[in-house]
């Protein structure tokens, strides 16, 4: 069974809503985040990664 995911929607990364501590709400949906540096990322032009969709992240590594 898989568990629930969702996808950083800035960098594309999945991530477990249970574990990442790094939410927000826009628009009355739950968007969850890998890092704090992509919930930045997401905030200060949420449209234009809802339009868009994961940009990725230069210096972004998921190592």
């Amino acid at each position: 069974m898989a568990s629930h995911e969702a996808v950083d929607p800035v960098c594309g990364m999945k991530v477990d809503p249970q574990k990442t501590p790094y939410r927000t709400v826009y628009r009355g949906r739950i968007y969850y985040f890998c890092s704090p540096m992509c919930k930045k990322e997401f905030e200060k032009n949420p449209d234009y990664y809802l339009e868009h969709g994961p940009q990725g992240m230069p210096g972004h590594n998921h190592g």
